[in-house]
Protein backbone atom coordinates (compact mmCIF):
# COMPACT_ATOMS: atom_id res chain seq x y z
CA UNK A 1 0.00 0.00 0.00
CA UNK A 2 1.47 3.32 -1.15
CA UNK A 3 1.91 5.99 1.40
CA UNK A 4 -0.92 8.37 -0.26
CA UNK A 5 -2.92 5.34 0.06
CA UNK A 6 -2.67 5.22 4.14
CA UNK A 7 -3.06 8.61 4.45
CA UNK A 8 -6.54 8.39 2.68
CA UNK A 9 -7.88 5.90 4.56
CA UNK A 10 -6.72 7.02 7.78
CA UNK A 11 -7.88 10.34 7.46
CA UNK A 12 -11.37 8.92 6.26
CA UNK A 13 -11.22 6.66 9.73
CA UNK A 14 -9.89 9.59 12.07
CA UNK A 15 -12.71 11.98 10.55
CA UNK A 16 -15.54 8.77 11.32
CA UNK A 17 -14.19 8.15 14.59
CA UNK A 18 -13.78 12.01 15.47
CA UNK A 19 -17.72 12.89 14.30
CA UNK A 20 -19.22 9.77 15.80
CA UNK A 21 -17.56 10.80 19.07
CA UNK A 22 -18.41 14.73 19.26
CA UNK A 23 -22.06 13.36 17.86
CA UNK A 24 -22.13 11.49 20.68
CA UNK A 25 -20.78 14.17 23.13
CA UNK A 26 -20.48 13.38 27.59
CA UNK A 27 -18.75 10.96 28.62
CA UNK A 28 -17.52 9.14 25.06
CA UNK A 29 -16.36 12.36 23.85
CA UNK A 30 -14.72 12.92 27.09
CA UNK A 31 -13.25 10.04 26.84
CA UNK A 32 -11.83 11.06 23.07
CA UNK A 33 -10.24 14.60 24.68
CA UNK A 34 -8.77 12.22 27.18
CA UNK A 35 -7.13 9.94 25.08
CA UNK A 36 -6.04 12.54 22.21
CA UNK A 37 -4.29 14.49 25.81
CA UNK A 38 -2.62 11.22 26.58
CA UNK A 39 -1.21 10.86 23.39
CA UNK A 40 0.17 13.94 22.75
CA UNK A 41 1.96 13.52 26.08
CA UNK A 42 3.29 10.74 25.34
CA UNK A 43 4.76 11.98 21.93
CA UNK A 44 5.88 15.03 23.90
CA UNK A 45 7.71 12.79 26.24
CA UNK A 46 9.17 10.44 23.21
CA UNK A 47 11.09 13.37 21.66
CA UNK A 48 11.67 15.32 25.37
CA UNK A 49 13.70 12.56 26.32
CA UNK A 50 15.76 11.79 23.32
CA UNK A 51 19.01 12.31 23.84
CA UNK A 52 18.55 13.70 27.55
CA UNK A 53 19.98 11.91 30.58
CA UNK A 54 18.33 11.98 33.72
CA UNK A 55 14.70 11.22 33.98
CA UNK A 56 11.82 11.67 36.14
CA UNK A 57 10.91 7.84 36.51
CA UNK A 58 6.84 7.13 36.24
CA UNK A 59 6.16 10.46 37.73
CA UNK A 60 5.31 12.52 34.71
CA UNK A 61 3.31 9.46 33.32
CA UNK A 62 1.50 9.28 37.26
CA UNK A 63 0.87 12.47 37.23
CA UNK A 64 -1.13 12.96 33.75
CA UNK A 65 -3.08 9.61 34.53
CA UNK A 66 -4.65 12.23 37.38
CA UNK A 67 -5.43 14.35 35.12
CA UNK A 68 -6.78 11.87 32.76
CA UNK A 69 -8.94 10.50 35.98
CA UNK A 70 -10.47 13.88 37.22
CA UNK A 71 -11.38 15.04 33.30
CA UNK A 72 -13.08 11.52 32.53
CA UNK A 73 -15.00 11.97 36.01
CA UNK A 74 -16.10 14.88 35.20
CA UNK A 75 -15.22 17.36 37.45
CA UNK A 76 -16.01 20.78 36.89
CA UNK A 77 -13.41 23.07 34.91
CA UNK A 78 -12.71 25.16 37.71
CA UNK A 79 -11.43 22.58 40.04
CA UNK A 80 -9.15 20.78 36.85
CA UNK A 81 -7.73 24.13 36.07
CA UNK A 82 -5.62 24.28 39.52
CA UNK A 83 -5.11 20.69 39.16
CA UNK A 84 -3.27 20.94 36.26
CA UNK A 85 -1.38 24.24 37.39
CA UNK A 86 -0.14 22.04 40.60
CA UNK A 87 0.67 18.97 38.33
CA UNK A 88 2.53 21.07 36.88
CA UNK A 89 4.41 22.66 39.37
CA UNK A 90 4.93 19.15 40.84
CA UNK A 91 6.75 18.16 37.57
CA UNK A 92 8.74 21.82 37.43
CA UNK A 93 10.13 21.37 40.71
CA UNK A 94 11.50 17.86 40.09
CA UNK A 95 12.92 18.47 37.27
CA UNK A 96 15.08 21.28 38.78
CA UNK A 97 15.74 18.47 41.59
CA UNK A 98 16.51 16.03 39.33
CA UNK A 99 18.28 17.73 36.23
CA UNK A 100 15.96 16.12 34.01
CA UNK A 101 14.52 17.57 30.64
CA UNK A 102 13.16 20.62 30.79
CA UNK A 103 10.15 20.17 28.77
CA UNK A 104 8.46 17.34 30.85
CA UNK A 105 6.68 20.64 32.31
CA UNK A 106 5.60 22.21 29.40
CA UNK A 107 4.24 19.32 28.02
CA UNK A 108 2.24 18.45 30.83
CA UNK A 109 0.67 21.44 30.77
CA UNK A 110 0.44 21.39 26.54
CA UNK A 111 -1.40 18.07 26.65
CA UNK A 112 -3.72 18.60 30.05
CA UNK A 113 -4.85 22.11 28.26
CA UNK A 114 -5.69 20.57 25.21
CA UNK A 115 -7.98 17.67 26.60
CA UNK A 116 -9.73 20.20 29.06
CA UNK A 117 -10.25 22.53 26.31
CA UNK A 118 -11.56 20.31 23.59
CA UNK A 119 -13.99 18.27 26.22
CA UNK A 120 -15.41 21.67 27.78
CA UNK A 121 -16.33 23.10 24.70
CA UNK A 122 -18.45 19.97 23.64
CA UNK A 123 -19.79 19.56 26.83
CA UNK A 124 -23.10 17.61 26.58
CA UNK A 125 -25.10 20.60 24.95
CA UNK A 126 -26.23 21.26 21.70
CA UNK A 127 -24.46 24.77 21.70
CA UNK A 128 -21.71 22.32 22.45
CA UNK A 129 -21.87 20.11 19.31
CA UNK A 130 -22.17 23.49 17.49
CA UNK A 131 -19.09 24.92 19.01
CA UNK A 132 -17.04 21.81 17.99
CA UNK A 133 -17.95 21.22 14.56
CA UNK A 134 -17.73 25.45 14.21
CA UNK A 135 -14.02 24.51 15.35
CA UNK A 136 -13.23 21.76 13.39
CA UNK A 137 -14.89 23.68 9.97
CA UNK A 138 -12.63 26.60 10.32
CA UNK A 139 -9.43 24.38 11.42
CA UNK A 140 -9.90 22.08 9.02
CA UNK A 141 -10.84 24.39 6.00
CA UNK A 142 -7.42 26.83 7.26
CA UNK A 143 -5.50 23.48 6.31
CA UNK A 144 -7.00 22.52 2.89
CA UNK A 145 -7.24 25.92 2.07
CA UNK A 146 -3.42 26.81 2.88
CA UNK A 147 -1.82 23.86 0.83
CA UNK A 148 -3.87 24.03 -2.00
CA UNK A 149 -3.19 28.45 -1.86
CA UNK A 150 0.31 28.08 -0.91
CA UNK A 151 1.07 25.27 -4.08
CA UNK A 152 -1.08 27.30 -6.43
CA UNK A 153 0.60 30.69 -5.94
CA UNK A 154 3.31 30.42 -3.80
CA UNK A 155 5.44 33.20 -3.25
CA UNK A 156 7.60 34.31 0.11
CA UNK A 157 7.98 31.86 3.05
CA UNK A 158 6.04 32.75 6.26
CA UNK A 159 8.61 31.00 8.78
CA UNK A 160 11.45 29.49 6.99
CA UNK A 161 13.75 28.57 9.68
CA UNK A 162 10.63 26.85 11.38
CA UNK A 163 8.50 25.19 8.72
CA UNK A 164 9.80 25.66 5.03
CA UNK A 165 6.96 24.12 3.04
CA UNK A 166 4.73 27.46 4.12
CA UNK A 167 4.07 30.00 3.06
CA UNK A 168 2.71 33.60 2.81
CA UNK A 169 -0.05 32.87 0.51
CA UNK A 170 -0.98 29.95 1.75
CA UNK A 171 -1.57 31.72 5.15
CA UNK A 172 -3.41 33.98 3.76
CA UNK A 173 -5.32 31.55 1.73
CA UNK A 174 -6.09 29.43 4.99
CA UNK A 175 -7.50 32.35 6.76
CA UNK A 176 -9.85 32.89 4.12
CA UNK A 177 -10.90 29.67 3.53
CA UNK A 178 -11.08 28.83 7.62
CA UNK A 179 -13.56 32.31 8.00
CA UNK A 180 -16.04 31.38 4.96
CA UNK A 181 -16.03 27.40 6.28
CA UNK A 182 -16.87 28.96 9.84
CA UNK A 183 -19.74 31.53 8.65
CA UNK A 184 -21.13 28.36 6.43
CA UNK A 185 -20.93 26.02 8.98
CA UNK A 186 -22.78 29.48 11.26
CA UNK A 187 -25.58 30.07 8.72
CA UNK A 188 -26.52 26.19 8.66
CA UNK A 189 -26.76 26.01 12.42
CA UNK A 190 -28.78 29.10 12.62
CA UNK A 191 -26.76 31.38 14.56
CA UNK A 192 -27.65 35.02 14.65
CA UNK A 193 -24.12 36.64 15.67
CA UNK A 194 -22.23 36.06 11.68
CA UNK A 195 -20.10 39.24 12.10
CA UNK A 196 -18.96 37.64 15.69
CA UNK A 197 -18.65 34.57 14.45
CA UNK A 198 -16.59 35.42 11.38
CA UNK A 199 -14.39 37.72 13.56
CA UNK A 200 -13.85 34.80 15.99
CA UNK A 201 -13.35 32.28 12.69
CA UNK A 202 -10.76 34.17 12.03
CA UNK A 203 -9.11 34.11 14.88
CA UNK A 204 -9.28 30.40 15.12
CA UNK A 205 -7.71 30.27 11.91
CA UNK A 206 -4.58 32.06 12.56
CA UNK A 207 -4.55 30.52 15.71
CA UNK A 208 -4.15 27.13 14.46
CA UNK A 209 -1.70 28.11 11.89
CA UNK A 210 0.65 29.63 14.56
CA UNK A 211 -0.05 25.87 16.70
CA UNK A 212 1.06 24.19 13.82
CA UNK A 213 4.31 26.30 13.83
CA UNK A 214 4.95 25.66 16.92
CA UNK A 215 4.59 22.11 16.89
CA UNK A 216 6.96 22.40 13.69
CA UNK A 217 9.27 24.51 16.16
CA UNK A 218 9.00 21.85 18.66
CA UNK A 219 9.70 18.91 16.43
CA UNK A 220 13.25 21.05 14.88
CA UNK A 221 14.28 21.23 18.43
CA UNK A 222 14.34 18.25 18.90
CA UNK A 223 15.92 16.67 16.12
CA UNK A 224 12.27 14.77 14.75
CA UNK A 225 10.31 14.81 11.52
CA UNK A 226 7.80 13.44 12.89
CA UNK A 227 6.20 13.37 16.71
CA UNK A 228 5.56 9.59 16.32
CA UNK A 229 4.52 7.10 13.98
CA UNK A 230 1.32 6.27 15.78
CA UNK A 231 -0.74 7.06 12.82
CA UNK A 232 -0.13 5.46 9.37
CA UNK A 233 0.93 7.94 6.66
CA UNK A 234 0.38 10.97 8.82
CA UNK A 235 3.01 10.69 11.54
CA UNK A 236 2.08 10.75 15.28
CA UNK A 237 -1.31 12.49 17.32
CA UNK A 238 0.60 15.70 17.77
CA UNK A 239 1.12 16.52 13.73
CA UNK A 240 -2.84 15.78 13.17
CA UNK A 241 -4.07 18.17 16.13
CA UNK A 242 -1.01 21.11 16.40
CA UNK A 243 -3.29 23.43 15.51
CA UNK A 244 -7.05 21.90 16.55
CA UNK A 245 -5.44 22.00 19.61
CA UNK A 246 -4.33 25.26 19.71
CA UNK A 247 -7.60 27.01 18.37
CA UNK A 248 -9.31 24.81 20.80
CA UNK A 249 -8.10 26.55 23.62
CA UNK A 250 -8.24 30.10 22.02
CA UNK A 251 -12.14 29.46 21.24
CA UNK A 252 -12.72 28.04 25.12
CA UNK A 253 -11.06 30.74 26.53
CA UNK A 254 -13.23 33.40 24.15
CA UNK A 255 -16.13 31.59 24.87
CA UNK A 256 -15.51 31.47 29.28
CA UNK A 257 -14.57 35.43 28.63
CA UNK A 258 -18.50 35.57 26.96
CA UNK A 259 -20.35 33.41 29.55
CA UNK A 260 -18.39 33.68 32.46
CA UNK A 261 -18.55 30.01 33.01
CA UNK A 262 -16.05 27.46 32.67
CA UNK A 263 -18.16 24.51 32.33
CA UNK A 264 -20.45 25.63 29.83
CA UNK A 265 -18.50 28.09 27.53
CA UNK A 266 -20.20 26.97 24.00
CA UNK A 267 -23.27 28.86 25.20
CA UNK A 268 -21.38 32.40 24.86
CA UNK A 269 -21.01 31.70 21.11
CA UNK A 270 -24.24 29.05 20.37
CA UNK A 271 -26.75 29.71 22.47
CA UNK A 272 -29.46 27.22 22.55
Amino acid sequence: MSNLQQRVISAIVMAAVTLALTWLGGLPFRLFSAAIAALIFYEWMRMSRLGNGATLGFLPEALILVFIGALVAGLPALWLLPLIAALTAIVTVAVRLRGAAQWVASGLAYASLSGLSLAYLRDDSHSGLIAILFLFAVVWATDIAAYFVGRAVGGPKLAPSISPGKTQSGALGGAVGGVVAGLLLAIVAGAGNLVTLGLVALALSIVSQIGDLFESWVKRRHGCKDSSNLIPGHGGVMDRVDGLVAAAFALYVIGWVLTGTADHPAMGLFPN
